[in-house]
């Protein structure tokens, strides 16, 4: 392939054509993301149907298509607090929160910032409760449901898999 093939090959990747085939595939497959990189451009598609993380990517944006924020490096945080056992907090109005993948917990934005939230804390559906790092992309992931905070269950920097239980919330609070 020759140079200027390739460089139409790149400018092709994330052609409206090619972005409503994947929004058709995503529709007839019944995907909620499909996530995609082609060199430095990236591209993630997302269906309205569920709350969606907010996603910050730094590499640079091709031509037509926006900028994402660069999100600021999360240094190593101090050791995070105690929480209570999880065993200690359970019932019929007692959900969970849980990870949406795979990556790294961070309970606040940074290690000088308070957590997002504690024990005790009220929180609402779209309430922010933590960071899930995952490829180097900082996904703020909302609670998902209202209540008080019951119990914290993983710790700051912990590596979390994909409906992890990280949240105890007591819907009835």
């Amino acid at each position: 392939m020759s140079n200027a093939d390739r460089a139409k090959s790149n400018n092709e990747v994330f052609d409206v054509e090619r972005i409503r085939q994947l929004v058709e595939m995503m529709k007839e497959h019944d995907l909620n993301e499909v996530s995609l990189k082609h060199g430095d451009r990236r591209i993630r598609l997302r269906r309205k149907d569920e709350p969606a993380p907010v996603v910050v990517s730094a590499p640079a944006a091709a031509p037509g298509v926006m900028p994402a924020v660069a999100a600021a490096p999360v240094p190593a945080a101090a050791p995070a607090t105690p929480t209570p056992p999880a065993e200690a907090v359970d019932g019929d109005n007692i959900s969970v929160v849980t990870s949406p993948m795979v990556g790294t917990f961070y309970s606040k934005p940074n290690p000088n910032a308070e957590t997002y939230v504690k024990v005790g804390d009220h929180v609402e559906a779209d309430t922010i409760v933590c960071v899930v790092e995952a490829m180097k992309m900082f996904n703020e992931i909302p609670a998902g449901i209202s209540g008080k905070v019951v119990a914290v269950l993983v710790k700051n920097e912990e590596a979390v898999d994909v409906n992890k239980p990280l949240f105890k919330v007591d819907t009835n609070g």
